[in-house]
């Protein structure tokens, strides 16, 4: 794998370990996942993307208080620093609370997050792709 030969290269890389822990997340390799993910945010304590990908590790692992308060977390720094909202949806996706993921995708579409450029294509929205708003925000994105 070339993110392996990434971290040979250099061992201090976190977004290598990030990547690495997607992947052993698409693979359902759910304890390397949280390793590299871990790793990945000890070395980038100040990503708050790599934050919510852990909370919305947590929340598909059921571990359910875990993701809640990362969302709180998130919540509480979005008062002194930006914090993209898709981040929050992501982690309510996970948790299977609709209602909340699209409350904050839509903020993420009125803060015209660039990450919503995914939208077709994130794993992680599969569990919501179905609902009638999911068609609707790709459309209003822009997204062919």
């Amino acid at each position: 794998m070339q993110l392996q030969k990434t971290i040979d290269l250099s061992t201090d890389y976190p977004l290598a370990y990030w990547y690495r822990g997607w992947v052993y997340g698409q693979k359902g390799m759910v304890p390397r996942t949280f390793r590299d993910m871990n790793k990945a945010q000890e070395m980038a304590k100040n990503n708050l993307i790599v934050r919510a990908d852990l909370g919305h590790l947590y929340a598909i692992a059921g571990q359910t208080e875990e993701a809640k308060r990362i969302i709180d977390e998130l919540k509480k720094l979005s008062r002194q620093r930006y914090v993209n909202s898709f981040e929050v949806g992501i982690i309510y996706v996970g948790l299977g609370d609709k209602e909340h993921a699209f409350e904050w995708l839509e903020k993420a579409f009125r803060e015209r997050s660039d990450i919503l450029i995914y939208l077709q294509v994130d794993p992680r929205l599969d569990p919501i792709r179905s609902d009638p708003r999911f068609a609707d925000l790709v459309r209003r994105v822009g997204i062919p």
